[in-house]
């Protein structure tokens, strides 16, 4: 068998690839769980303040991103 030497070019494109894919797997994890303690944090403001803008605002839009991430969790296909 030939010696290819070092990694062949063409896996690069491989590496590349399989690197974008679990990054993306990465954010999108940090963003679910960023989410759910955004809401829970700024609940916690608008709850103590009872001021809409911004605690209830930005704790209602994270609220829906979570359930959002959660549903979409449940109703992909295994």
């Amino acid at each position: 068998m030939p010696d290819t030497g070092s990694v062949v070019p063409l896996h690069w494109f491989g590496f590349g690839y399989a690197a974008l894919v679990a990054s993306g797997g990465i954010i999108g994890y940090v963003k679910a769980a960023t989410s759910g303690t955004l809401a829970g944090i700024m609940g916690m403001r608008f709850y103590n303040s009872g001021k809409f803008m911004p605690a209830g605002l930005i704790a209602g839009a994270s609220l829906l991103m979570a359930a959002k991430v959660g549903v979409s969790m449940f109703n992909r296909p295994h």
